[in-house]
Protein backbone atom coordinates (compact mmCIF):
# COMPACT_ATOMS: atom_id res chain seq x y z
CA UNK A 1 0.00 0.00 0.00
CA UNK A 2 1.72 3.86 -0.78
CA UNK A 3 2.12 5.51 1.94
CA UNK A 4 0.59 8.55 3.14
CA UNK A 5 2.59 11.59 4.12
CA UNK A 6 1.05 12.93 7.78
CA UNK A 7 -0.32 15.96 7.55
CA UNK A 8 1.57 19.30 7.68
CA UNK A 9 1.41 20.64 11.40
CA UNK A 10 1.04 24.05 10.05
CA UNK A 11 -1.97 23.38 7.98
CA UNK A 12 -3.89 21.81 11.11
CA UNK A 13 -3.16 24.51 13.32
CA UNK A 14 -4.71 26.83 10.39
CA UNK A 15 -7.59 25.06 10.01
CA UNK A 16 -7.73 24.68 14.06
CA UNK A 17 -7.88 28.68 14.10
CA UNK A 18 -10.06 28.86 11.23
CA UNK A 19 -12.34 26.37 13.16
CA UNK A 20 -11.96 28.86 16.32
CA UNK A 21 -13.01 32.24 14.36
CA UNK A 22 -15.71 30.92 12.02
CA UNK A 23 -18.81 32.93 12.52
CA UNK A 24 -22.53 32.19 11.44
CA UNK A 25 -23.93 34.19 8.74
CA UNK A 26 -25.71 36.31 11.60
CA UNK A 27 -22.44 37.00 13.28
CA UNK A 28 -21.34 38.23 10.30
CA UNK A 29 -24.32 40.38 10.32
CA UNK A 30 -23.78 41.47 13.94
CA UNK A 31 -20.02 42.51 13.15
CA UNK A 32 -20.83 44.42 10.26
CA UNK A 33 -23.54 46.54 11.76
CA UNK A 34 -21.01 46.85 14.98
CA UNK A 35 -18.73 47.99 12.44
CA UNK A 36 -20.73 50.43 10.63
CA UNK A 37 -22.36 51.80 14.06
CA UNK A 38 -18.79 52.86 15.00
CA UNK A 39 -18.03 54.33 11.99
CA UNK A 40 -21.04 56.54 11.80
CA UNK A 41 -20.46 57.68 15.62
CA UNK A 42 -16.61 58.32 14.48
CA UNK A 43 -18.06 60.55 11.14
CA UNK A 44 -20.62 62.48 13.69
CA UNK A 45 -18.08 63.39 15.67
CA UNK A 46 -15.78 64.77 13.55
CA UNK A 47 -18.34 66.56 11.64
CA UNK A 48 -19.04 68.46 15.19
CA UNK A 49 -15.18 69.64 15.23
CA UNK A 50 -15.54 70.36 11.53
CA UNK A 51 -18.69 73.22 12.03
CA UNK A 52 -16.27 75.36 13.83
CA UNK A 53 -13.88 75.74 11.25
CA UNK A 54 -16.54 75.17 8.21
CA UNK A 55 -16.75 78.87 6.65
CA UNK A 56 -12.64 78.65 7.01
CA UNK A 57 -12.73 75.77 4.91
CA UNK A 58 -15.24 77.03 2.33
CA UNK A 59 -12.99 80.03 1.72
CA UNK A 60 -9.96 77.82 1.53
CA UNK A 61 -11.67 75.71 -1.34
CA UNK A 62 -12.11 78.84 -3.24
CA UNK A 63 -8.57 79.75 -3.24
CA UNK A 64 -7.39 77.87 -6.57
CA UNK A 65 -10.73 78.81 -7.97
CA UNK A 66 -10.40 83.09 -7.57
CA UNK A 67 -6.77 82.46 -8.54
CA UNK A 68 -7.53 81.01 -12.00
CA UNK A 69 -9.94 83.63 -12.25
CA UNK A 70 -7.86 86.32 -11.56
CA UNK A 71 -5.18 85.05 -13.87
CA UNK A 72 -8.08 85.22 -16.56
CA UNK A 73 -9.47 88.36 -16.15
CA UNK A 74 -5.51 90.01 -16.20
CA UNK A 75 -5.19 88.16 -19.70
CA UNK A 76 -8.34 89.56 -20.71
CA UNK A 77 -7.15 92.57 -19.54
CA UNK A 78 -3.49 92.30 -21.83
CA UNK A 79 -5.70 91.67 -24.91
CA UNK A 80 -7.49 94.56 -24.51
CA UNK A 81 -4.54 96.69 -23.99
CA UNK A 82 -3.33 95.56 -27.17
CA UNK A 83 -6.48 95.80 -29.16
CA UNK A 84 -6.22 99.40 -28.03
CA UNK A 85 -2.51 99.88 -28.94
CA UNK A 86 -3.08 98.75 -32.32
CA UNK A 87 -5.92 101.23 -32.55
CA UNK A 88 -4.02 103.93 -31.08
CA UNK A 89 -1.28 102.73 -33.93
CA UNK A 90 -3.77 102.47 -36.31
CA UNK A 91 -4.93 106.30 -36.02
CA UNK A 92 -1.19 107.82 -36.44
CA UNK A 93 -0.92 108.04 -32.44
CA UNK A 94 2.62 107.13 -30.13
CA UNK A 95 2.73 103.61 -29.30
CA UNK A 96 5.26 101.67 -27.86
CA UNK A 97 7.64 99.71 -30.17
CA UNK A 98 6.96 96.17 -28.53
CA UNK A 99 2.93 95.92 -28.30
CA UNK A 100 2.93 92.86 -27.20
CA UNK A 101 5.47 93.46 -23.90
CA UNK A 102 3.69 96.64 -23.15
CA UNK A 103 0.51 94.82 -23.12
CA UNK A 104 1.83 92.12 -20.39
CA UNK A 105 3.16 94.74 -18.34
CA UNK A 106 0.20 96.45 -18.08
CA UNK A 107 -1.38 92.94 -17.20
CA UNK A 108 1.22 92.49 -14.64
CA UNK A 109 0.60 96.13 -12.87
CA UNK A 110 -3.00 93.71 -11.74
CA UNK A 111 -5.27 96.81 -13.23
CA UNK A 112 -8.30 95.94 -15.05
CA UNK A 113 -9.74 98.79 -17.54
CA UNK A 114 -13.00 99.66 -17.75
CA UNK A 115 -14.21 102.33 -20.42
CA UNK A 116 -17.24 104.64 -19.56
CA UNK A 117 -18.66 108.10 -21.16
CA UNK A 118 -19.47 111.01 -19.28
CA UNK A 119 -21.79 114.17 -20.04
CA UNK A 120 -19.29 116.66 -19.86
CA UNK A 121 -21.88 119.39 -18.64
CA UNK A 122 -22.96 117.02 -15.60
CA UNK A 123 -19.21 116.84 -14.75
CA UNK A 124 -18.44 121.08 -15.51
CA UNK A 125 -21.33 121.50 -12.80
CA UNK A 126 -19.46 119.55 -10.37
CA UNK A 127 -15.93 121.20 -11.54
CA UNK A 128 -16.71 124.36 -13.70
CA UNK A 129 -13.05 124.42 -14.01
CA UNK A 130 -12.39 121.54 -15.36
CA UNK A 131 -12.91 121.20 -18.78
CA UNK A 132 -12.45 123.75 -21.66
CA UNK A 133 -15.42 125.65 -22.19
CA UNK A 134 -15.39 125.00 -26.11
CA UNK A 135 -15.61 121.48 -24.29
CA UNK A 136 -19.38 121.37 -22.71
CA UNK A 137 -22.04 121.67 -25.04
CA UNK A 138 -23.98 124.72 -25.56
CA UNK A 139 -27.99 124.05 -25.29
CA UNK A 140 -29.92 125.34 -28.00
CA UNK A 141 -32.98 126.74 -27.30
CA UNK A 142 -34.73 125.13 -24.24
CA UNK A 143 -32.78 122.91 -22.39
CA UNK A 144 -33.63 119.72 -23.73
CA UNK A 145 -34.79 116.95 -21.61
CA UNK A 146 -33.55 114.04 -23.78
CA UNK A 147 -30.44 111.99 -22.94
CA UNK A 148 -27.50 112.67 -24.77
CA UNK A 149 -25.96 111.16 -27.64
CA UNK A 150 -22.68 109.28 -27.91
CA UNK A 151 -20.95 111.30 -29.32
CA UNK A 152 -21.42 114.45 -26.92
CA UNK A 153 -20.36 112.24 -24.33
CA UNK A 154 -16.49 111.76 -23.22
CA UNK A 155 -15.07 108.74 -23.16
CA UNK A 156 -12.58 107.85 -19.89
CA UNK A 157 -10.59 104.95 -19.14
CA UNK A 158 -11.29 103.60 -15.09
CA UNK A 159 -9.31 101.22 -13.43
CA UNK A 160 -9.88 98.51 -10.47
CA UNK A 161 -7.24 96.26 -8.94
CA UNK A 162 -8.26 92.82 -10.51
CA UNK A 163 -8.69 91.13 -7.28
CA UNK A 164 -11.31 93.70 -6.68
CA UNK A 165 -13.53 92.61 -9.26
CA UNK A 166 -16.52 91.70 -8.92
CA UNK A 167 -16.73 89.12 -11.37
CA UNK A 168 -13.77 86.86 -9.40
CA UNK A 169 -16.20 86.47 -6.36
CA UNK A 170 -18.06 83.19 -6.39
CA UNK A 171 -21.68 83.30 -6.76
CA UNK A 172 -24.40 81.93 -5.39
CA UNK A 173 -28.43 81.41 -6.94
CA UNK A 174 -29.97 80.01 -3.77
CA UNK A 175 -31.10 81.27 -0.67
CA UNK A 176 -30.21 78.31 1.23
CA UNK A 177 -27.01 77.27 -0.66
CA UNK A 178 -23.96 79.16 1.37
CA UNK A 179 -25.69 77.40 4.09
CA UNK A 180 -25.62 73.57 2.47
CA UNK A 181 -22.16 74.46 1.20
CA UNK A 182 -21.04 75.25 4.83
CA UNK A 183 -22.56 71.61 6.23
CA UNK A 184 -20.71 69.70 3.29
CA UNK A 185 -17.59 71.15 4.10
CA UNK A 186 -18.03 70.29 7.63
CA UNK A 187 -19.26 66.82 7.03
CA UNK A 188 -16.27 66.57 4.65
CA UNK A 189 -13.89 67.78 7.29
CA UNK A 190 -15.30 65.40 9.88
CA UNK A 191 -14.82 62.17 7.35
CA UNK A 192 -10.99 63.97 7.07
CA UNK A 193 -10.85 63.88 11.09
CA UNK A 194 -12.34 60.46 11.19
CA UNK A 195 -11.32 58.40 8.31
CA UNK A 196 -8.27 56.80 10.56
CA UNK A 197 -10.75 55.19 13.02
CA UNK A 198 -13.28 54.63 10.64
CA UNK A 199 -10.79 52.66 8.29
CA UNK A 200 -10.05 50.87 11.16
CA UNK A 201 -13.34 49.59 11.75
CA UNK A 202 -13.78 48.87 8.28
CA UNK A 203 -10.67 47.35 8.09
CA UNK A 204 -11.43 45.39 11.56
CA UNK A 205 -14.92 43.51 10.07
CA UNK A 206 -12.73 42.72 7.37
CA UNK A 207 -9.39 40.80 9.68
CA UNK A 208 -12.12 38.75 11.56
CA UNK A 209 -12.70 37.00 7.72
CA UNK A 210 -8.98 36.27 7.81
CA UNK A 211 -6.44 33.67 10.39
CA UNK A 212 -4.79 35.11 13.56
CA UNK A 213 -1.28 35.73 11.54
CA UNK A 214 -2.94 37.11 8.57
CA UNK A 215 -4.61 40.28 10.58
CA UNK A 216 -1.73 41.58 11.79
CA UNK A 217 -0.99 42.44 7.96
CA UNK A 218 -4.33 45.16 8.30
CA UNK A 219 -2.61 47.52 10.42
CA UNK A 220 0.79 47.10 8.26
CA UNK A 221 -1.68 47.71 5.16
CA UNK A 222 -3.86 50.41 6.73
CA UNK A 223 -1.68 53.39 7.49
CA UNK A 224 -0.18 52.80 3.90
CA UNK A 225 -3.39 53.10 2.35
CA UNK A 226 -4.58 55.83 4.24
CA UNK A 227 -1.73 57.82 3.28
CA UNK A 228 -1.79 56.94 -0.50
CA UNK A 229 -5.52 58.29 -0.40
CA UNK A 230 -4.52 61.66 0.89
CA UNK A 231 -1.74 61.90 -1.18
CA UNK A 232 -3.62 61.65 -4.08
CA UNK A 233 -6.15 64.24 -2.79
CA UNK A 234 -3.39 66.71 -1.91
CA UNK A 235 -1.39 66.20 -5.68
CA UNK A 236 -5.27 67.09 -6.91
CA UNK A 237 -6.10 70.42 -4.87
CA UNK A 238 -2.49 71.72 -4.71
CA UNK A 239 -1.17 71.05 -8.27
CA UNK A 240 -3.99 69.44 -11.00
CA UNK A 241 -6.61 72.22 -10.44
CA UNK A 242 -4.49 75.03 -11.46
CA UNK A 243 -4.07 73.00 -15.09
CA UNK A 244 -7.82 72.16 -14.73
CA UNK A 245 -8.80 75.91 -14.42
CA UNK A 246 -6.46 76.92 -16.80
CA UNK A 247 -7.28 74.61 -19.64
CA UNK A 248 -11.12 74.72 -19.04
CA UNK A 249 -10.81 78.80 -18.50
CA UNK A 250 -9.20 79.50 -22.35
CA UNK A 251 -12.27 78.33 -23.52
CA UNK A 252 -13.84 80.87 -21.54
CA UNK A 253 -11.63 83.45 -23.51
CA UNK A 254 -12.08 81.75 -27.02
CA UNK A 255 -15.81 82.44 -27.19
CA UNK A 256 -15.61 85.43 -25.52
CA UNK A 257 -17.86 84.63 -22.18
CA UNK A 258 -17.49 85.86 -18.62
CA UNK A 259 -17.13 83.24 -16.20
CA UNK A 260 -19.34 82.86 -13.71
CA UNK A 261 -18.69 80.34 -10.91
CA UNK A 262 -21.42 79.27 -8.72
CA UNK A 263 -20.32 78.30 -5.25
CA UNK A 264 -22.41 74.87 -5.16
CA UNK A 265 -21.24 73.28 -8.44
CA UNK A 266 -17.91 74.42 -7.15
CA UNK A 267 -17.83 72.76 -4.09
CA UNK A 268 -18.92 69.47 -5.66
CA UNK A 269 -15.91 69.91 -8.15
CA UNK A 270 -13.69 70.02 -5.82
CA UNK A 271 -14.32 66.84 -4.02
CA UNK A 272 -14.74 64.90 -7.07
CA UNK A 273 -11.35 65.32 -8.46
CA UNK A 274 -9.34 64.71 -5.17
CA UNK A 275 -11.68 61.82 -4.59
CA UNK A 276 -10.89 60.31 -7.96
CA UNK A 277 -7.02 60.95 -7.50
CA UNK A 278 -7.44 59.83 -4.00
CA UNK A 279 -8.96 56.64 -5.42
CA UNK A 280 -6.05 56.03 -8.50
CA UNK A 281 -3.70 55.87 -5.86
CA UNK A 282 -4.60 53.15 -4.10
CA UNK A 283 -3.36 51.30 -7.39
CA UNK A 284 -0.07 49.82 -5.42
CA UNK A 285 -2.53 48.39 -2.96
CA UNK A 286 -5.23 46.98 -5.41
CA UNK A 287 -2.07 44.98 -6.80
CA UNK A 288 -0.70 43.56 -3.83
CA UNK A 289 -4.51 42.37 -3.08
CA UNK A 290 -4.72 40.81 -6.49
CA UNK A 291 -1.50 39.13 -6.17
CA UNK A 292 -1.61 37.47 -2.39
CA UNK A 293 -5.27 35.73 -3.78
CA UNK A 294 -3.86 34.26 -6.73
CA UNK A 295 -5.24 36.51 -9.23
CA UNK A 296 -1.95 37.95 -10.51
CA UNK A 297 1.85 36.77 -9.82
CA UNK A 298 4.53 39.74 -9.81
CA UNK A 299 6.11 38.01 -13.44
CA UNK A 300 2.96 38.93 -14.71
CA UNK A 301 3.03 42.44 -13.58
CA UNK A 302 6.34 42.79 -15.24
CA UNK A 303 5.53 41.41 -18.42
CA UNK A 304 2.02 43.54 -18.91
CA UNK A 305 3.74 46.78 -18.03
CA UNK A 306 2.93 48.12 -21.12
CA UNK A 307 -0.60 47.05 -21.08
CA UNK A 308 -0.94 48.62 -18.02
CA UNK A 309 0.61 51.78 -19.01
CA UNK A 310 -2.15 51.96 -21.69
CA UNK A 311 -4.32 51.55 -19.12
CA UNK A 312 -3.45 54.01 -16.82
CA UNK A 313 -3.12 56.57 -19.22
CA UNK A 314 -7.15 55.72 -19.82
CA UNK A 315 -7.99 56.13 -16.52
CA UNK A 316 -6.06 59.41 -16.47
CA UNK A 317 -8.26 60.68 -19.45
CA UNK A 318 -11.36 59.84 -17.88
CA UNK A 319 -10.73 60.77 -14.16
CA UNK A 320 -9.56 64.38 -15.67
CA UNK A 321 -11.17 67.26 -17.91
CA UNK A 322 -8.58 65.29 -20.61
CA UNK A 323 -6.04 68.31 -20.61
CA UNK A 324 -2.62 66.83 -20.84
CA UNK A 325 -1.81 68.83 -17.99
CA UNK A 326 -3.99 67.36 -15.54
CA UNK A 327 -3.90 63.72 -17.29
CA UNK A 328 0.03 63.84 -16.88
CA UNK A 329 -0.29 65.05 -13.20
CA UNK A 330 -2.28 62.05 -12.43
CA UNK A 331 -0.52 59.12 -15.32
CA UNK A 332 3.23 59.68 -14.27
CA UNK A 333 2.42 59.24 -10.11
CA UNK A 334 0.18 56.15 -11.22
CA UNK A 335 3.01 54.91 -13.37
CA UNK A 336 5.55 55.23 -10.48
CA UNK A 337 2.77 53.73 -8.49
CA UNK A 338 2.60 50.62 -10.34
CA UNK A 339 5.98 49.74 -10.23
CA UNK A 340 5.90 50.12 -6.83
CA UNK A 341 3.07 47.86 -5.95
CA UNK A 342 5.24 45.43 -8.40
CA UNK A 343 7.97 46.07 -5.28
CA UNK A 344 5.45 45.42 -2.22
CA UNK A 345 4.17 42.48 -4.23
CA UNK A 346 7.83 41.08 -3.95
CA UNK A 347 8.58 42.42 -0.64
CA UNK A 348 6.01 43.26 1.84
CA UNK A 349 5.20 40.70 4.33
CA UNK A 350 2.41 37.76 3.97
CA UNK A 351 3.73 36.41 0.47
CA UNK A 352 2.94 33.24 -0.44
CA UNK A 353 5.50 31.58 -1.87
CA UNK A 354 4.21 29.69 -5.69
CA UNK A 355 4.21 25.70 -5.52
CA UNK A 356 5.83 23.67 -7.80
Amino acid sequence: MPETSPPDASDSAKEDDFENTKMSFGQHLEELRSALFKALIALLTGTIFGLFIGWDIVAYIQTPLKEALVEHYREQAAAQELARLEALKAEGEPVPEDLDAAAKEFAARGLVPQEVWIDPAELAKLNPGLLNEDAVPKPKGEVSSQLPERKDLLKIRLYRPVENDPRVRVIGLQAHEPFMVYIKASLVAGAIFASPLIFYFIWDFVAAGLYRHERKYIYLYLPFSLGLFLAGAALAFYVAFDYVLAFLFKFYAWTETDPSMQLSEWMSFVLLLPLGFGISFQLPLVMLLLERIGVFTVEAYLSKWRIAILVIAILSMVLTPADPQSMIVMGVPLVVLYFLGIGLCRFMPGRRESTK
